[in-house]
């Protein structure tokens, strides 16, 4: 996937200006797909030369004017492209797991600090993505939602956010407590 499939994604759901752009990219697209705000607004300049947005100028009082874009036909054409054809695997490339692949040959206080660290970040993701998931809901619940909701795509893919931390979060847990108790002399079995 290339950047401009994520930034065509966020603009779907109407005109955003670059600074709302990132702001969605930090709590929805940023899950799946991490840019720098310099990163978003040069590819809204190569998607707008590109005829696959379109920008125009508000003009703002006592403030900067802004630019807000949008979809256009072509690049709804280039999001179907891009949906069609098939997605290539996820792999795993993480600085972590290189860490506990050192594991036994290693100090275990630094690693065990990483792993909390980490599991502490992906709690936080865990509430936000609860959060984020309540409000899409909009009360109702989420077999009702996903069967009459209009915007299902943002919800799923922020439901696979929420399975991945969930995921990060047992496994930091657990690799913490198992080479705690390593470090002990205590049964790794234990929790």
């Amino acid at each position: 996937m290339a950047l401009r499939h994520a930034v065509l994604a966020a603009l779907l759901d109407g005109e955003l200006s670059g600074y709302r752009l990132a702001k969605a990219f930090d709590l929805g697209v940023a899950n799946f797909w991490h840019a720098q705000p310099q990163q978003l607004y040069a590819e809204l300049t190569r998607l707008e030369r590109d005829g696959l947005i379109a920008g125009r100028e508000v003009v703002q009082e006592n403030r900067p004017n802004k630019r807000l874009f949008r979809v256009t036909a072509p690049g709804l054409a280039e999001l179907e492209r891009f949906t069609s054809a098939p997605a290539k695997p996820s792999f795993i490339r993480d600085d972590l797991l290189v860490q506990v692949q050192a594991a036994d040959h290693l100090a275990p206080g630094p690693l065990i600090q990483r792993l909390t660290e980490r599991a502490g970040f992906a709690r936080a993701k865990v509430a936000l993505f609860e959060e984020l998931l309540r409000t899409m809901r909009g009360g109702r619940t989420e077999e009702e939602f996903l069967r009459h909701g209009t915007r299902v795509g943002p919800y799923l893919t922020c439901s696979r956010g929420l399975a991945f931390e969930r995921g990060n979060l047992d496994w930091c847990e657990r690799t913490a407590a198992l080479l705690r108790a390593r470090a002990s002399g205590g049964d790794p079995e234990a929790p």
